[in-house]
C-alpha cells in the first residue's frame, strides 16, 4: 500500500552513467542533465569541489591539491564513493525544491554488455546510496534501440552500433533480448589518444585530453568531398620543454584514427559473422543503426558501409538516443520486464 502511495509523489528517473558523459532523464519533464562525469575533489579537506561541466573545465589546469578524476572507466565504476556523490549531485539537481515530500524515485540505468555480477552490484549499490527506492539495468544497446524506435519485440533482427567514450558496443537484438554482440574498448577516448600520439611523434608536441578532443570534432567535420582543413594544435614542445602551436590537417587527423576505426569494423564484421543468417537476412533489409559521439565522425557510416555491404544510419541525436530510449522504457512498464536483467538484490534476497 505504500508503495503505492509513494509511487504517486515519485518521479522515475532513466541514467544514463557513460564514461564521458551522464544523462538523467526524468519521467514527464524529459533530459534534464546532460553532463561530463567528471568530478573535482580537494585532497586537503575531501570535498568535492565541482561535478560536470565545471569540473571538466579544470582538466589539465589545477594545482597539487586538486584531483580532476572521472570516476567510470569504460562503462564500469572504477571508483564508488566518488560516483556515488556525483549521482547524488545530478539526482538532487533534478527534485523540486517546492514539493519536498517527494519520495525516493524509481530508477533505470543503462549497463554495458559485458558487465559482471560485481559491477552490478556496484551501479546497484551506488545508485541506492544515491537515493534511488528501486534500481532496474538495461543493457546500453537495447536503450539505444529502444531510442531509435527499432522494433525489439519483433521475430527479427535489429543491429545496433554505440561508439561511446570508453567502449564500442555492437549488438543484433531480436524479441527484447541480444542475440550476438561484441564489446571493445576503443571509442572516444582511444581516439583521443591516438590524436595525442600522433602530435607526439610526429611533431615533438604534448598536448592535453581536451584539445585532442577538440581536434578530433573538428576533423570529424570535414566532409570527404571538401579540401582538407587546417587544425591548430597547441601544447609543450618536448625537446625544448617551451610552448608551441602547430598546424595539422583535418586529412592527417583522420589517417591518425583509422587504425581504431578499423578495428570498430572488424568488430562489427566479426558480429556479423556469428549472428543467425536469418537474422542478417533482416539486417541486410533494415540496415545497421549507429549512436553514440563516435558516430558523429564524418563519413565513418559510409566507410562502414562499404566494408560491411550494409546500409549504415546514423541516429538523430546521437548523444541523447540511449538515455531518451531509458525514458520510452520508463512509460512502459511491461517493456521494462522484458528488458532488465536479473538485478543482484533479487539473487541476495531469501527465497
Amino acid at each position: 500500500m505504500f508503495d503505492k502511495f509513494f509511487k504517486k509523489f515519485s518521479k522515475d528517473v532513466g541514467i544514463d552513467l557513460g564514461t564521458s558523459n551522464t544523462l538523467i532523464y526524468l519521467k514527464d519533464r524529459g533530459i534534464v542533465v546532460s553532463e561530463p562525469s567528471i568530478v573535482a575533489l580537494n585532497d586537503r579537506t575531501g570535498q568535492i569541489l565541482a561535478v560536470g561541466q565545471e569540473a571538466k573545465r579544470m582538466i589539465g589546469k589545477a594545482p597539487a591539491h586538486i584531483t580532476i578524476t572521472k570516476p567510470l572507466v569504460d562503462g564500469i565504476i572504477s571508483d564508488f564513493e566518488v560516483t556515488e556523490k556525483m549521482l547524488k549531485y545530478f539526482i538532487d539537481r533534478t527534485r523540486d525544491k517546492n514539493f519536498s515530500f517527494a519520495s525516493r524515485p524509481r530508477v533505470v540505468v543503462g549497463v554495458p554488455l559485458d558487465v559482471t555480477e560485481v559491477e552490478k552490484k556496484a551501479v546497484e549499490d551506488v545508485v541506492l546510496s544515491a537515493g534511488a527506492r528501486e534500481v532496474f539495468l538495461v543493457e546500453n544497446v537495447i536503450s539505444t534501440a529502444v531510442g531509435a524506435r527499432l522494433p525489439i519485440q519483433d521475430p527479427s533482427g535489429c543491429m545496433v552500433v554505440d561508439i561511446g567514450g570508453g567502449l564500442t558496443q555492437i549488438a543484433v537484438i531480436s524479441l527484447s533480448g541480444v542475440v550476438s554482440w561484441r564489446s571493445l574498448k576503443i571509442a572516444g577516448n582511444k581516439l583521443d589518444q591516438d590524436i595525442m600520439e600522433f602530435a607526439r611523434t610526429e611533431f615533438n608536441l604534448l598536448t592535453g585530453e581536451g584539445i585532442a578532443e577538440e581536434i578530433k570534432k573538428k576533423a570529424g567535420q570535414v566532409k570527404e568531398d571538401q579540401k582538407p582543413v587546417e587544425l591548430k594544435m597547441q601544447g609543450r614542445d618536448i625537446i625544448s620543454g617551451l610552448p608551441k602551436e602547430i598546424t595539422a590537417s583535418s586529412e592527417q587527423i583522420m589517417q591518425s584514427i583509422q587504425r581504431s576505426v578499423n578495428s570498430i569494423i572488424e568488430a562489427i564484421k566479426t558480429t556479423i559473422e556469428i549472428t543467425p543468417p536469418e537474422l542478417v537476412a533482416d539486417i541486410y533489409r533494415r540496415g545497421l543503426i549507429l549512436s553514440g559521439g563516435g558516430s558523429m565522425l564524418a563519413g565513418i557510416d559510409e566507410v562502414i558501409r562499404q566494408a560491411t555491404k550494409i546500409p549504415v544510419k546514423v541516429i538523430e541525436d546521437p548523444l541523447t538516443c540511449s538515455v531518451r530510449g531509458i525514458g520510452l522504457i520508463l512509460e512502459d512498464d511491461q517493456l521494462l520486464k522484458e528488458v532488465a536483467i536479473p538485478s543482484t538484490q533479487d539473487e541476495q534476497s531469501p527465497r
